[in-house]
């Protein structure tokens, strides 16, 4: 039996300009979904785990198609609960060169956000589960929502399941103060954190020196310290840094650390030609995972996920749609991009 991750969160329908259009010239709009939790489900199933994603959809349309795309990934919906009036909305328009890439949410009021604990039986849904991911997305969504994702992961440690949480900041969701404030609440429950360069000062008000992050310029020092802080804080057994450095909206070095309480494991760096940035750092979340339950080392596990992130940066859409052959080719240095006979 595959080992079952579960993830908790939002799904949205992405409605996205066709190629580099802006909204303001666009005439029709593509149709996707996506969200963090659900990108993370995506991604280990792809990979042959069983990923589980929980949430709550309307009982339309537009949930049935929600769910159907999310089967047609191998990902089990069984215990996405239905009803509410709407399903959160979100417009991209993709950046090129030095336009940055653009996000508008429509999201207030969707069925995940008003969602109530009789929703969900998390006894049932942990049952035969080894790992539990949300992101700091889902208790920003409302008070709710928040309260949700305590009695989820106070059930997980209870039934002995590993958690994790990607700290994913959105200022247009809440204030620095309120995340710190409910995000420290959450926090003794998460056995790995993942962060990028902005999240841990954001969140919980932790810089890192020596660093411009809008000039592309991290330092490594900066972020082991950064991460050996989280650790001290909030006694998390792991945490995970995504380095991205952009020197433009089309092109990023990536990178990322893994700390694990006592030594320190850095992945090769990786130049990208962006295809689509959007979900990037999902599809690392769900590389960490698999890489993690599947036994790597650390230091394998960290390449595993950079190596899978890169790859998912030349896809369109939220969902990484590569195989573990695939990540594990460029993590062996098969990174020239010719046609594969």
């Amino acid at each position: 039996m595959s080992k079952k991750v579960v993830t908790f969160g939002e799904i949205m329908l992405r409605l996205q300009t066709p190629s580099y259009q802006r909204i303001s010239q666009a005439k029709s709009l593509e149709v996707e979904f996506g969200g963090g939790e659900a990108n993370v489900a995506v991604s280990v199933s792809n990979y042959g785990m069983q990923g589980c994603f929980v949430t709550k959809l309307p009982d339309n349309a537009w949930g049935d198609k929600c769910i159907s795309e999310l089967r047609a990934m191998n990902v089990c919906t069984k215990h996405i609960a239905r009803g509410g009036d709407r399903i959160g909305v979100y417009f991209v328009e993709k950046g090129a060169s030095q336009r940055a890439s653009t996000v508008l949410y429509d999201r207030a009021n969707s069925a995940i956000a008003l969602a109530s604990a009789d929703d969900f039986n998390w006894e049932e849904i942990f049952e035969g589960a080894e790992w539990f991911h949300w992101t700091g997305i889902t208790p920003a969504l409302s008070d709710a929502s928040a309260a949700n994702c305590l009695m989820a992961c106070k059930k997980a440690k209870e039934m002995g399941v590993k958690v994790s949480c990607d700290l994913n900041f959105r200022k247009k969701l809440w204030t620095s103060e309120k995340a710190g404030k409910v995000m420290s609440e959450l926090m003794p429950y998460v056995d790995v954190l993942i962060a990028n360069e902005e999240d841990a000062e954001k969140v919980f008000g932790i810089k890192a020196s020596a660093t411009n992050i809008t000039g592309g310029e991290l330092s490594d020092e900066g972020y082991k310290d950064v991460a050996k802080q989280l650790v001290e804080k909030f006694g998390v057994k792991m945490v995970a840094i995504t380095l991205r450095e952009s020197i433009s909206a089309s092109v990023n070095n990536w990178a990322a650390l893994l700390y694990d309480g006592k030594d320190f494991f850095k992945s090769k760096k990786y130049n990208i030609q962006i295809v689509d940035r959007v979900g990037g750092g999902d599809s690392f979340g769900g590389g960490l995972i698999y890489a993690l339950l599947a036994g790597y080392s650390n230091q394998d596990s960290i390449e595993f996920a950079v190596a899978a992130s890169c790859l998912k940066h030349s896809i369109e859409g939220d969902f990484n749609r590569v195989s573990v052959k695939e990540v594990e080719a460029l993590m062996g240095g098969d990174g020239s991009g010719r046609v594969q006979r």
